[in-house]
């Protein structure tokens, strides 16, 4: 696709770039949310010693952070496009590291409960899908700066909206074999057929899952789901367009982009690896 040479206008009837002017108390709000559970994951990751819950869970929350700051300054000047071009990359790019942080416990959930049971191995579990996780981050930055140089100089921004349409989309295929491989996991081992034989560690028996086990493959799932949510909705909205009906509904992107990613942020502290998976 060609980005056309012809100027590129917001439709005088719109007043903003959003297709609406960002509410102010509720950016405030996620403002708030998003900087207490950032500072809270810095906390567990330097007191538990998990360096892997820096660049993934808490580099997440910073660029949630960047992202709704981005859309409080909107809410005060929402001609400005600055403000907007900077919420479109913070508010794309922020889940992809959240969702390096499940594939890394899956692997380590693995590696301690039967590694014999798992299609790929733990160590691969965070070398191919953390090395796509940062791929699709890749694709969906290089999207959004294209989207918004576009906007900025009154040019067609589909291009860009197509590159990050893609990345997202296959950031949904990864989550998707992720959550296949992981209940393929978990069924087999109930069903004690491995997939290669391995001798135990822990004697004749395999190691049993404890109740915060349990609680850990919980939080995991319930963070796993509200980012697949999450972006099932931003493919939805791209592949809408950027004048179409859900990209300018403020509450989807409210409900389906912020308030799923900050409780996926949230489940992530209350149920933390350092604690439930030690």
């Amino acid at each position: 696709m060609v980005i056309s040479s012809v100027p590129y206008t917001i439709p005088q009837d719109i007043v903003s770039p959003y297709n609406y002017v960002p509410t102010e108390w509720i950016c405030i709000s996620f403002v708030v949310l998003y900087s207490v559970s950032t500072a809270i994951h810095m906390v567990q990751a330097l007191k538990y010693k998990l360096w892997w819950m820096i660049p993934t869970a808490t580099f997440a929350g910073i660029l949630e952070i960047f992202g709704w700051s981005a859309r409080l300054w909107s809410s005060q000047s929402p001609e400005l496009l600055t403000p907007f071009e900077m919420q479109l990359v913070g508010t794309v790019l922020a889940p992809t590291p959240l969702v390096a942080a499940n594939f890394i416990i899956l692997g380590k959930i693995i590696n301690q409960f039967g590694p014999q049971f798992s299609r790929l191995t733990p160590y691969m579990y965070t070398v191919v899908f953390c090395s796509f996780d940062a791929v699709c981050l890749i694709v969906q930055a290089v999207g959004g700066a294209s989207s918004a140089q576009a906007v900025n100089e009154n040019k067609d921004p589909a291009l860009g909206g197509n590159i990050m349409l893609g990345g997202i989309s296959a950031q949904l295929f990864a989550i998707l074999v992720y959550i296949s491989l992981a209940a393929e996991f978990f069924l087999r081992r109930i069903y004690n057929t491995p997939f290669r034989h391995q001798a135990m560690k822990f004697g004749k028996d395999q190691l049993p899952m404890s109740k915060n086990v349990h609680r850990m493959i919980f939080g995991m799932s319930l963070c796993t789901i509200c980012i697949f949510i999450r972006s099932v909705y931003r493919t939805v909205e791209l592949a809408d367009g950027w004048f179409g009906v859900v990209i300018a509904n403020e509450s989807y992107f409210n409900w389906f982009d912020g308030g799923f990613v900050a409780v996926a942020m949230y489940t992530l502290n209350v149920i933390h690896p350092g604690i439930y998976l030690k």
